[in-house]
């Protein structure tokens, strides 16, 4: 799975919007926006924040990333 950050940087990038838009949004600096897509995890109530900011759900990464995980342990059982 891609680090959080990146994938946030993604979808930032597919909603053509900038960097100092997310950083308004969010009320933080550019600075701040930079380090949130350098970061491998973030805490969720910021996720859930940046989810509604950018009307993506990025904890269906997380559930689904859990289901391929428990798929490859159930196959392992055989």
């Amino acid at each position: 799975m891609l680090e959080i950050g990146t994938l946030i940087r993604q979808k930032l990038k597919e909603r053509k919007r900038t960097i100092v838009w997310l950083a308004a949004n969010l009320s933080c600096s550019r600075t701040n926006v930079y380090k949130i897509f350098g970061k491998r995890s973030i805490d969720t109530d910021y996720l859930l924040k940046i989810s509604d900011i950018l009307d993506y759900d990025f904890f269906k990464l997380y559930s689904d990333e859990l289901k391929k995980r428990k798929e490859n342990c159930d196959g392992n059982d055989t």
